[in-house]
């Protein structure tokens, strides 16, 4: 009795002593820093609040642009939604550094980046409160968020800089509502992104998205490529689970014949794993990127 005592104890010691599991996902050297010599870009804060395409909202968003970015000659574009934390150079992702540490490396094209918040309804009066209209613009499978990206955003940002009209030189990212929303543009409009990351992507049914995984099959290829990271101890709700549905959407895309690439770690969702190997995911993304 006493033997089983001391087990029981030390089992639930262990288990309760064990690291989360995504204490193992940490930032590597092109995220903490930029190394030595490196050219740093320029980011500028926005704000848009005179939405045709979403009505009523508002919403602050930044432009990066590269050091190497010469005037001459039109550059890459990324996306990423929830731009506030992507851009921060003290958050999970850290965008800025990493790009400049590859770009000055040559490891990934001049690439202006664009990070977008999602709207905020402009009856919120409270800062703190999360943007009333984040998922009907991201979990939505419409082409309504790709019209305001190539409406309005974009435009704008091509007033300032010389964007690539090439689609294999545009690119879109984001986290979990962002990462399905980041694939649903690219699967609205493949004539102008080609180029997908998604982090603890939302591919279940919050507002259809679940859906993804039979479309993928039953309709003809499109010409994107695909980066999908989640975690086996991801969400399990009401809505689905995000670990098994991530899992249909890469076995969706192999059936298809897509090029795409598929981490499966062992997080949370959480930002974590997608942070630590995103370095290594734009080196996969832009492999073999040739200016046009």
């Amino acid at each position: 009795m006493r033997l089983l005592s001391f087990f029981s104890l030390y089992l639930i010691t262990a288990i309760s002593s064990a690291a989360p599991p995504d204490d193992q996902y940490v930032l590597g050297p092109d995220s903490v820093s930029r190394h030595p010599g490196t050219p740093v870009g320029n980011v500028e804060k926005l704000e848009w609040s005179d939405s045709k395409v979403f009505p009523g909202t508002t919403r602050d968003w930044w432009i990066y642009v590269p050091a190497q970015y010469d005037r001459k000659n039109p550059v890459c574009l990324m996306v990423f939604q929830d731009g506030g934390g992507v851009v921060s150079e003290t958050g999970s992702t850290r965008a800025p550094i990493v790009f400049d540490n590859l770009i000055h490396k040559k490891e990934m094209p001049v690439t202006v980046a664009v990070f977008i918040n999602p709207g905020r309804l402009k009856s919120q009066t409270d800062p703190k409160e999360k943007p009333g209209n984040r998922s009907f613009e991201y979990d939505t499978l419409s082409d309504q968020y790709t019209r305001f990206l190539l409406e309005e955003i974009i435009p704008a940002v091509s007033s300032k800089v010389k964007l690539t009209s090439d689609p294999e030189g545009w690119a879109i990212c984001g986290n979990s509502s962002g990462g399905i929303c980041a694939f649903t543009a690219a699967w609205e409009r493949p004539d102008k992104f080609r180029k997908v990351v998604s982090h603890i992507g939302s591919f279940t049914n919050i507002r259809g998205g679940h859906n993804y995984e039979a479309l993928i099959r039953k309709t003809e290829k499109k010409p994107i490529r695909i980066f999908l990271q989640d975690g086996a101890n991801d969400l399990d709700n009401q809505h689905g689970n995000w670990p098994l549905a991530n899992q249909m959407m890469a076995k969706s895309l192999a059936f298809k014949g897509y090029d795409y690439k598929f981490e499966y770690g062992e997080g949370t969702h959480n930002p974590k794993h997608g942070a630590s190997i995103f370095p290594d995911t734009l080196r996969w993304l832009w492999r073999d990127y040739k200016p046009s």
